[in-house]
């Protein structure tokens, strides 16, 4: 029985997002862009944020009333300036927005097939700043595959 021989390959990336404040900020596009430009047929995307007040997730990207509405959840569920809270060392939405990182991700892993984002119909890449202030966000990014 012969064995199809194939060469796993691996490259990393950093990609920067400048927020202007809470809210999503949609990427898939510059996530597909790269895999496409690395010539990929299969394989496995990972993404890291490296940052304790954000997350990442994988969400609807058709209807914006969609982010709208998880905003205000996560405003109920996590309010700022939560007296329950002592660490405000930045503000009274530092410790609410640890909170909701730790309620979501920092972590996404996706597939690769045929080249492209195994993503469905619907379905984008975004960073959820969770700080009400501009920030610069850092997601590492690592494709392995073939």
């Amino acid at each position: 029985m012969l064995i199809p021989e194939f060469m796993l390959r691996q490259v990393l990336k950093e990609f920067r997002i400048a927020t202007r404040g809470r809210g999503l900020y949609e990427f898939t596009d510059e996530v597909a862009a790269w895999v496409s430009q690395a010539g990929f047929k299969n394989g496995l995307v990972t993404l890291h944020l490296r940052h304790t007040s954000a997350s990442l997730l994988i969400q609807e990207n058709a209807d914006p009333d969609v982010q709208r509405d998880l905003d205000a959840f996560f405003a109920r569920l996590v309010p700022d300036g939560d007296p329950l809270f002592i660490h405000t060392a930045e503000g009274d939405d530092d410790m609410p927005a640890h909170v909701r990182t730790a309620l979501t991700t920092v972590n996404l892993s996706i597939p690769v097939t045929g080249g492209q984002l195994a993503l469905g119909t619907w379905q984008g890449i975004y960073l959820w700043e969770h700080r009400r202030a501009p920030h610069s966000r850092v997601i590492a990014a690592h494709l392995i595959g073939e």
